[in-house]
């Protein structure tokens, strides 16, 4: 808002001032406040919230969307009322809480984060979403007086693991009190709104894509920086046809032929070309000079790899990379003292602190979820005052904190997904780019683009130049939530509710263009039915058989496969020394004598052999076709060194004297088959439409109208999925629920009533665990140990072996295991999504840190376990660990309960008992 005195304004200018102050009392003091004027988007926003209207702002980041939250913060101080804070991190939470605290005093403001309290029962409370949820499902007294509740980051609802929550929160929150979100730009923030309106009543839906700091685009050519774009006016346009700079493109053009490879993938815009010279990347101390050279410091470089980040810092640290004076550095050392102060001097050289201390004192930083907690929010508060000047960070960082820059570097426009490698979105970019420009400080942002043969600048264009970042609901019940729906409401309002989520809206919006679908594909059945015909017979029982012919045919090819696997499989388990076997074909063909059947416990076999050939080594599955006779026998002497050419030489001069030949003739076909495709095929030739001149026009009209067939049959099974689908997911749940016994009818029975209050992904094996005592008469590091696995999930795939911490806490991990398997199979048959498989890798680092170990003892048995742990990992999985027996010291009144409490007490100390995640 204008704070220009009313004076320089006309007679009826003064008078519509004053009509406005009075209609907008609270906006006008709020403003009154503020060191600058509102944008009109901001005004706009906060105006529907004084006139009683929930409100909806998509906005960039940086564009100042948390001024409107803030005003919510105001409204409710001035009016006697209560404000909610919501974030989805404690990170955002612990940074939003210090600025509240720091504009309306410590003694209006609290801070909730599930292992933070802090006056908790204030006006203003900060929290995480989840615990507004778990505060609305236990109908807290604290939610006396709510008037509004702020969710930061609302667009988090789609996430996939933590999305729901939001919808919950939504849903649950008393119409009275008026909902302000606040979200990154989305592509469908109409739809997103509309559905609000329908949930909740008015709502403003306010779309702001102007960013406050425009943002230049950048491709850096070996060690030159261009301009992406052709002008300041193609760097603006979105979603049309841009122009690339003519010299960007030259010089990539010029670096392809160079660099070129033969590629199968890396990026948009990948191009296949011959390799020719080796291409080196600029280093990354060289990007940091050039760009600190042209002023473009402090910045994010996105490397999608924590070993990444932590390689970049050290690359930098060798290059000898200095970004701060010594008065800075003398700062940053403060900082650094103050925020460690708690550290455990035995702790340090595992944390890579002193490693960690020389990167910030130089002003270069990394920052990702493996780093320890503190040290995050050392870089963090560096970061923003402006002492660390280039931090080497994963995506992570582009999700909520407030860390913006005036430079954003991408090295790739790739990453890992769990999966695989995919292209970044143009979502995703957006998202990563927007960091930088710092409002208030810089008059423009850039983001670069490292060049790699294979990057194409105008794919590059089109990601910059697009805003497509749909947000769509993950919305599903749970069982927690289906027994807390039930409980609070009964049966049909519960399913009312479910069918008012996003996820259900966005559902059945599909409904109506698949329903168009499906009548535009009847219309062409019935065409295609019509251009198929003739004269001579029936058209649709000669494809029939046509049809019937091909998929015989694939099935023979299919079975009989298999069934040379399954011979494959068990002939080479039945092995025994000194067999003598043929390998079929390959580099290793000829006869071969076992000298080491090679069984697992599994059953499959790798057996060590010498073949004719004078060849050692093992085969696999992979080396035979079909059944694996054993020819005759060789006699061995007890040990055979196969490493030794001249016992190869003598085995492979034996086997030879035997004078066994090599089979002829492959594996056979299932007669019977073979009758029925003979006969098949003997019907196809005598059918009437099999002479008929127009045959192949007949068959392709056939196959375009069963090819439609086919598509219906789908569409029609995705409406029929689409309507009431979470609805119909909710009765499968409580069904279950019911063979289980937590619900007689639809009332909670007792063992109900203590999974309404187990929150967890595995919340149903969690309530089997207290039920049948799998999980009594454990100690306090057993208990953690066995509790661990139904919350850790190592980051890759573990082959060795976890050892157990204890026999007592091993045989509870088993019975463990054995309820969550009994509960997937009753899921697979409820056609419900499975509860994730328990993981064990990391049962024993923390036992032995609630034992009293040390973390480099502890950290060294995760990985003696399996499980690679950076300090930080280990912090946030021992941390996650606490919450779940918080949990069971809050549900269950008995020994497991006690010993959970004893177990977080064990647990909270030194590292993971420092500062707030």
């Amino acid at each position: 808002m204008s704070t220009e005195p009313d004076v320089e304004l006309s007679p009826a200018e003064r008078f519509q001032r004053s009509r406005q102050r009075a209609r907008f009392a609270d906006l006008t003091e709020f403003t009154a406040g503020l060191s600058f004027s509102l944008d009109p988007f901001q005004r706009t926003a906060c105006e529907a919230l004084e006139q009683g209207q929930g409100v909806l702002v998509c906005a960039p980041t940086g564009a100042g969307k948390t001024i409107v939250g803030e005003f919510a913060v105001f409204r409710a101080l001035q009016h006697g009322g209560k404000c909610f804070y919501t974030t989805p991190i404690k990170a955002l939470s612990n940074q939003k809480y210090a600025d509240l605290v720091a504009r309306h005093g410590a003694q209006h403001v609290g801070l909730l984060t599930g292992d933070t309290s802090v006056n908790s029962h204030a006006p203003i409370v900060v929290m995480t979403t989840e615990v507004l949820r778990n505060m609305l499902y236990a109908d807290s007294p604290d939610l006396d007086g709510l008037t509004s509740v702020v969710m930061d980051e609302i667009h988090y609802l789609a996430d996939k693991f933590r999305g729901a929550v939001w919808e919950e929160v939504i849903l649950h929150t008393d119409l009275s009190v008026q909902l302000v979100g606040l979200s990154a730009t989305v592509s469908n923030a109409e739809e997103f709104g509309a559905w609000l309106q329908e949930v909740r009543g008015h709502t403003t839906v306010v779309v702001d894509e102007h960013r406050p700091v425009p943002l230049f685009q950048h491709m850096m050519v070996g060690r030159r920086m261009y301009d992406l774009f052709a002008s300041a006016k193609d760097n603006e346009l979105t979603g049309q046809q841009t122009r690339i700079d003519p010299a960007l493109a030259r010089a990539a053009s010029e670096a392809e032929s160079r660099h070129g490879r033969f590629s199968g993938g890396g990026g948009p815009g990948r191009r296949y070309e011959p390799r020719r010279q080796s291409f080196r990347p600029v280093s990354r101390a060289d990007v940091i000079e050039r760009l600190d050279g042209n002023g473009l410091l402090p910045a994010i470089t996105f490397i999608f790899s924590r070993a990444g980040c932590d390689a970049a810092v050290q690359q930098c640290l060798h290059a000898g990379l200095r970004l701060t004076t010594e008065a800075q550095r003398a700062e940053i050392r403060a900082v650094i003292d103050r925020r460690t102060a708690e550290l455990p001097e035995a702790d340090l050289a595992v944390l890579g602190y002193w490693e960690w201390r020389d990167g910030l004192e130089r002003g270069i930083a990394a920052h990702h979820a493996g780093l320890l907690p503190a040290f995050k929010e050392t870089v963090e508060e560096l970061f923003v005052a402006g002492l660390v000047k280039a931090v080497f960070a994963t995506e992570t960082l582009a999700l909520g904190i407030n860390m913006p820059a005036r430079t954003v570097v991408l090295e790739r426009l790739v990453k890992y997904n769990g999966e695989g490698h995919v292209d970044l979105t143009a979502g995703e970019y957006t998202q990563l780019t927007g960091r930088a420009g710092r409002r208030g400080i810089d008059v423009e942002g850039h983001a670069v683009v490292m060049w790699t043969p294979g990057m194409d600048p105008r794919a590059v264009a089109g990601l910059a130049s697009k805003r497509l970042y749909p947000l769509r609901s993950s919305f599903r019940p749970s069982y927690n939530m289906a027994v807390n729906l039930l409980d609070r409401m009964g049966p049909q309002q519960a399913r009312e509710l479910l069918e008012q989520s996003f996820a259900q809206y966005q559902a059945n919006a599909t409904v109506v263009g698949v329903a168009r679908q499906l009548r535009r594909n009847e219309d062409a059945i019935a065409a295609h039915s019509g251009s198929m015909a003739c004269h001579l017979g029936d058209v649709e029982e000669y494809y029939g058989l046509v049809n019937d012919l091909t998929r015989l045919e694939k099935d023979a090819a299919r079975g009989g496969a298999a069934r040379r696997r399954n011979q494959t499989h068990d002939d080479l388990a039945r092995l025994r020394k000194g067999d003598v076997v043929a390998v079929p074909g390959g580099r290793r063909a000829g006869l071969a004598v076992v000298l080491d059947p090679g069984v697992s416990s599994d059953g499959s076999a790798r057996p060590l052999v010498i073949t004719e050939k004078r060849w050692a080594g093992r085969l696999s599955n992979a080396d035979f076709r079909g059944p694996v006779p054993t020819l005759g026998r060789v006699k061995l002497p007890k040990h055979v060194d196969h490493g030794s050419a001249e016992v190869r030489r003598q085995i492979a001069s034996t086997l030879l004297a035997q004078g066994i030949a090599m089979p002829r003739g492959g594996p056979r076909r299932d007669s019977s088959e073979d009758a029925e495709i003979g006969a098949l095929r003997v019907a196809i030739r005598t059918h009437p439409v099999h002479g008929c001149a127009d045959r192949d026009a007949h068959l392709q009209w056939a196959r375009r109208r069963e090819q439609l067939l086919a598509e219906n049959r789908a569409l029609s099974a995705k409406v029929s999925s689409a309507k009431d689908s979470l609805g119909n997911a909710l009765d499968r749940i409580v069904g279950l629920l019911r063979t289980l016994g937590y619900l007689q009818g639809s009332r909670l029975t007792d063992a109900g009533r203590q999974l309404s209050r187990i929150w967890s992904e595995s919340d149903l094996v969690v309530a089997e665990c207290l039920r049948s005592e799998a999980w009594s008469g454990l100690g306090p590091a057993d208990l953690a140990a066995t509790v661990s696995v139904l919350v850790f999930e190592a980051r890759q795939d573990v082959s060795a072996a976890p050892r157990m911490p204890s026999n007592a806490a091993a045989e509870a991990i088993a019975d463990t295991v054995r309820i969550w398997s009994r509960i997937a199979g009753l899921e697979r048959e409820a056609n419900l999504p499975a509860t994730r498989e328990p993981d064990i890798g990391f049962a024993s680092a923390v036992a032995a840190w609630a034992d009293g170990s040390t973390l480099t003892q502890a950290l060294a048995i995760a990985s003696a376990s399996g499980s690679e742990l950076s300090a930080g990992d280990f912090v946030r999985w021992c941390r996650q660990v606490i919450d779940l027996l918080d949990q069971l010291q809050g549900v269950d009144d008995g020994t497991v309960g006690q010993v959970a409490g004893d177990a977080v007490k064990e647990l909270r100390r030194g590292v993971v008992a420092l500062g707030a995640s």
